[in-house]
This record gives C-alpha cells, structure tokens and sequence, in this order.
C-alpha cells in the first residue's frame, strides 16, 4: 500500500522520529506502519548539535540511502526549507527521492532555519513558498513521493495566517498540510476543522514544546491523518546514555547496568547476524 493510499484512510498513521538503520529497523520491528527522518534528531545524533540549519541536504540523502537499503516500510524525511530557493528545493526533492524517501516535509522558515519549537523564527514570503512547492510537485519522478508543506507561521504571524499560509500551499500544489506548533488544544482542533475532509493534515508531537502532547487517538479524532514523534528517541537514547556512561564510570563495570541493556548475544539478535551469515553462506558455493 503506498504513502497516498494509507493517508485516505481513517485511521490515524504513527510516524515514531528515526536517525539511522538502526533505530529505523528497531521502529519497524515493533510494528510502524511508517517512519520519519527527522533533521533535528539527525542534527543531535551526527552532528551533536541543536537543531538550527546545520544539518546539510546530502547528509540527509546519504542517512536516507542508509535507511532505506534496511527496511521496507515508507519513509517521510525532513527537508527543511529545501536548503535554498525553489531550485535548491528541486534538487532536494530528486536527491531525497533517489534516496527512497516517500515523502517530503518542506517549511516555509528563512534559511538557515531552526526547530519548530525554538523561539525567534523567520518566515519567508508565502508566494515564495507556494513557488517551493510547486517547483517540487513538478520535479518528483512519481506522484506517489508526496510533498509535505509545513507552516511555521503560528509563532510568527499568528494562527489565522498560519491557515492562510495552509492554504496557499494546498493551492500549490501539496498533497499534506502540517501547521506547525499549535500552542493549545483549541488552536489542533482548528487547524483540523479548517482543512477537515480537504487534505490529510500532520501533527507533530515534542515532548516539552509548545504543543501539548495528545495521543494519537485523540489526534484521530480531531481529524489528523498522521502525527510524527520526531525527538523522542533520541531523548530516550540521550538519558539512557547519559545515565549508562555514569554508571560506567562509578563502577568500572557495566554489572550494575546490564539489567537496562543488550548483552552480545541479545544484540546480535536484534540485528539478525545469524540470519545474514546463514544468506552469505548461500553464495560461498
């Protein structure tokens, strides 16, 4: 079933936030259905940074390469602001496709751009970004990669010009709308009643940020067809390594954490060692 076709549904599509093969094959081995590459969490895990523009395009394609050459499920990955103009954000659009990418989350922020939820965001003009957009729907090689347009307005501008925003880039041409960083619940509910029966609408979860987190349940009920998790795992994976480097160095031993963690053998069975030494040995004649 494609990414199009999951979205018409009722049901609600859980996107949890992935960075590498690892944490993507993990994520489709507990049974998503979808993933989404998130900049930030790419920004966090192989830059070490905040998310604040760093992260470049063919770092972004080369850990989508990566990803999707270990799982089979669709793929929705972060491009930022294209990295550019509307010809950057063609190119982002035919690198991320080659790549495996099912879809493509593209924002309306001035570059170098920052996290949703961060303070102190710019916006470029909403025609500049319609042009984005329609520049990428027309350099997709298939009408099933699906662009994403999200609107960083609300901080901004405000919320009626955040749907406003939504509306010029339904317009040009985007197949989901994500109105980023409602500040309520009344704000989530709006956006989806705005849009209701339109266009499938995203909702982005960030444990902290200025949305309060809502389940995917009552997110499905207010009208959204997909929300993303983006950070979660790497604040899972930040505390769960900053309390194992703690234990190590206190104890000299990682006894006292095995409990919390994989042994080899554990490990290894996660990864599926045995099974792809047993294929290698098909070829060895």
């Amino acid at each position: 079933m494609s990414l199009r076709t999951r979205l018409a549904q009722r049901d609600i599509l859980v996107a949890p936030g992935v960075f590498d093969p690892l944490t993507s094959a993990l994520a489709q081995d507990a049974g998503f259905e979808a993933l989404y590459l998130s900049g930030a969490a790419v920004a966090y895990t192989r830059l070490g940074r905040p998310d604040i523009g760093l992260t470049s395009v063919t770092e972004m394609a080369e850990t989508m390469a990566l990803i999707r050459d270990r799982v089979e499920v669709p793929v929705v990955i972060d491009a930022d602001t294209g990295f550019g103009n509307a010809l950057n954000a063609q190119r982002t659009m035919r690198l991320y496709e080659r790549a495996g990418a099912n879809a493509l989350q593209v924002e309306d922020q001035t570059f170098p751009k920052r996290c949703g939820h961060l303070s102190d965001k710019t916006l470029i003009p909403k025609i500049e970004m319609a042009g984005k957009i329609a520049a990428m729907v027309d350099a997709r090689a298939s009408e099933e990669t699906l662009v994403i347009a999200r609107t960083d307005a609300i901080a901004v501008e405000g919320i009626d010009a955040a749907l406003e925003r939504a509306e010029a880039y339904l317009e040009a041409g985007a197949d989901v709308l994500f109105v980023e960083a409602p500040r309520s619940g009344e704000e989530l509910a709006r956006v989806a009643q705005h849009f209701a029966g339109r266009v499938p609408l995203l909702a982005n979860m960030v444990e902290g940020g200025a949305t309060p987190i809502q389940s995917a349940a009552d997110l499905e009920a207010l009208g959204y067809s997909l929300v993303i998790f983006p950070g979660g795992i790497v604040r899972a994976l930040a505390r769960t390594a900053a309390d194992y480097y703690a234990s190590l160095r206190a104890h000299g031993s990682n006894r006292p954490f095995a409990d919390r963690m994989d042994d080899f053998d554990g490990l290894n069975r996660r990864l599926g060692t045995a099974e792809m030494l047993a294929a290698g040995r098909r070829y060895e004649g």
